[in-house]
């Protein structure tokens, strides 16, 4: 059975060489993500584009997620590159001091919004978390602090306001140019950085598609206020990422294990899908092998319901690129041989209002109980094997589609594959017989194997899956359904 949990990897200076690329593809990297916060633009258009190039050189379907950076909330820059803090040492973040003027005592701060959003008393996090600040005193341009928890700071790092709270707006207008970027290298995938509200998604797509650009919203749960509104966000979004690092600092580590669980759920209830990201194998950046606790972490993600595992730093700076990709692709492997990661959830109590959505439901409720092989879901947009993975199966589903758009989406839903299937006749039966025949030539099924084909009466329609069929190959019965 092949892997049904995808990979996401990030590209960076570790992957730029093109034999990397290829070890990557051939490891089993599924998504690649392109982080906007770091690089030009070129660099962006010029690293998706080889990948795309590579995959096809390899007979893959690589998708392509740009990550934008977001209003991320940073100190400014010291005058000797860093300073050490030691507990109990007054420290004052200073909104007007300049850029590369830092001391020991202050240091600026790029969010100069910062003392309206504090007051005495609150704890500040930087460096996610590594070290610790109390809020003394406030003014208007001075957030006047004590240091709980030292250690040595350096430019650039993360401010986080513990409990949430800090109020910059999803939407920078450096993440406004960066979207008609993603339009332009093509981007499946664009993920908005710490969206508040279900209105920053939505304002992501309207500038998107006024870019040009056709991908998906992909809403990056790393804001406290974020869970507070998570159903309105996952509602307006089509896939989901816990970015456990700003999340985990600001609801503290204790509370994110119950929250990664409860995002999967909600997610995949919704019919989105969902990533989960940030340091799952951290020290593969150094490392050949993973430690245990990440072997564990990325397992429990698998077994919780994840479409997909990502890879930041591991892949894009990381020595063995290829490596961690393998690794977590064993580890992946080895959690869906479980039984509790492929057990039906069968919703037989939901109400459909498509008949695209309920042919895919059916179908997936029909082939756990037969004991289908495989589906091959026919398809214009990807819906229908969408909806199909939502369902806990260990039944592979293949997206047969003429769109090279369609199949770089489905590179992210669980146990779907891309297969580029271009229907050139009306007639169903030879259709049913070119499908099967792909499977075959695949290695997906064989003679005396059970199937179900989807498809719809008007081939070539966007939403018109109305059917399914069951099919034994290599037998001329048929029953339909």
């Amino acid at each position: 059975m092949p892997r049904r949990t995808k990979i996401v990897a990030t590209l960076g200076p570790a992957t730029d060489n093109e034999s990397v690329l290829d070890e990557m593809i051939r490891a089993g990297m599924d998504v690649v993500r392109v982080n906007f916060s770091h690089g030009t633009h070129d660099d962006h258009i010029r690293r998706a584009e080889t990948v795309r190039n590579r995959a096809r050189a390899h007979g893959h379907q690589v998708g392509v997620l740009a990550d934008l950076q977001g209003p991320k909330i940073r100190i400014e820059r010291f005058q000797e590159g860093r300073i050490e803090l030691e507990t109990d040492d007054h420290f004052v973040l200073d909104v007007k001091l300049g850029t590369n003027d830092g001391t020991r005592e202050r240091v600026g701060v790029t969010y100069k919004k910062l003392p309206d959003d504090v007051v005495r008393g609150d704890t500040l996090l930087l460096d996610d978390g590594m070290l610790v600040l109390w809020v003394e005193e406030v003014n208007d341009t001075e957030v006047h602090c004590r240091v709980m928890v030292g250690g040595c700071l350096t430019n650039n790092k993360g401010i986080n306001r513990l409990g949430g709270g800090l109020s910059a707006e999803s939407l920078t207008d450096k993440d406004r140019e960066d979207i008609k970027v993603a339009a332009e290298m093509g981007a499946d995938y664009v993920a908005i950085s710490f969206p508040r509200s279900a209105d920053d998604i939505h304002e992501a797509r309207e500038l998107l598609r006024a870019a040009g650009g056709h991908g998906s919203i992909v809403a990056k749960i790393e804001r406290a206020e974020a869970l507070e509104v998570l159903e309105d966000i996952i509602k307006a979004a089509d896939v989901v990422m816990i970015a456990r690092g700003d999340l985990g600092v600001e609801i503290g580590d204790a509370e994110l294990p119950a929250v990664q669980k409860r995002i999967i759920h909600v997610a995949r209830s919704m019919d989105r899908v969902v990533i989960t990201a940030t340091q799952m194998m951290q020290s593969m950046v150094e490392s050949p092998i993973p430690t245990r606790a990440e072997v564990f972490d990325v397992a429990n993600a698998v077994i919780d319901g994840t479409d997909a595992v990502m890879l930041s730093a591991e892949t894009a700076a990381g020595r063995y690129p290829a490596k961690v990709i393998e690794a977590m692709d064993r580890i992946c492997a080895g959690a869906e041989s479980q039984r509790t990661s492929s057990a039906a959830e069968r919703r037989i109590h939901m109400h459909f209002k498509r008949a695209d959505e309920a042919i895919a439901k059916a179908t997936m409720y029909t082939a756990n109980s037969l004991g289908v092989k495989a589906i091959a879901a026919l398809t214009e947009s990807g819906a229908t094997p969408l909806w199909m993975s939502r369902i806990s199966s260990g039944i592979p589903i293949f997206a047969m589609t003429r769109h090279v758009e369609t199949r770089r989406k489905v590179t992210l839903y669980r146990g779907v594959y891309p297969v580029s299937f271009d229907v050139t006749t009306p007639d169903h039966a030879t259709v049913n017989k070119e499908a099967i025949d792909e499977l075959v030539r695949r290695g997906a099924v064989r003679d005396g194997d059970m199937i179900i084909i989807t498809k719809g009466d008007l081939m070539g329609v966007h939403g018109g899956t109305n059917a399914m069929k069951i099919i034994t190959v290599g037998e001329h019965d048929i029953m339909e359904q």
